[in-house]
């Protein structure tokens, strides 16, 4: 069984990047799970807090959801082509020496996917991640990449994906992942 971990570098309610990794979970190879967290509950890094209290709670779950998972997705949105402050406040904080020692993504299989209401998908974001994953030591899955343009006309007021070719694309973005984990 491969455990792929999902995160949704939204904190929005309707998040199309929410709302392609549950797309995903309805796509799955056989002998794969799919998890899926968001990165609510995780405070601003700020370095007086972490030597005050230590880890947050929040940072600790998700650390432990990560360690746990075969595989990592990174469902990525795009902000003034780049990735969004918030996502990347999160892995910082995972990054930090008081989880995992410093090393909870090192060697750890990654994937980059994304959706966005313009018409590139996140192609700049997923770019802008790469030197992330490499400085943390990520096992970055270069074969395969997922970008979602026009989001807003991908998916259904209630969050369902609507649109066939993005649809089509699910199953062999996620076996080729799968693959690449577990070779």
């Amino acid at each position: 069984m491969t455990r792929l971990l999902g995160l949704s570098g939204s904190l929005r309610r309707g998040s199309f990047n929410t709302h392609l990794l549950r797309a995903m979970a309805g796509h799955l190879p056989e002998g794969v799970t799919l998890e899926i967290a968001t990165l609510h509950g995780v405070p601003l890094y700020d370095g007086d807090l972490e030597a005050a209290e230590g880890i947050p709670a929040a940072v600790q779950a998700l650390a432990e959801r990560i360690a746990a998972a075969d595989g990592l997705i990174l469902s990525t949105p795009e902000y003034n082509n780049g990735m969004p402050g918030v996502f990347k406040n999160t892995i910082d904080w995972l990054s930090r020496g008081g989880v995992a020692g410093g090393k909870l993504f090192a060697g750890k299989p990654v994937a980059l996917a994304g959706a966005s209401p313009g018409g590139f998908g996140t192609i700049m974001a997923q770019a802008h991640w790469l030197q992330v994953m490499r400085a943390l030591g990520m096992r970055h899955w270069s074969e395969g990449r997922l970008l979602v343009s026009r989001a807003n006309k991908a998916f259904d007021d209630a969050g369902r994906l609507t649109d066939e070719t993005v649809a089509a694309q699910l199953g062999p973005y996620l076996a080729g992942f799968a693959g690449f984990i577990s070779p």
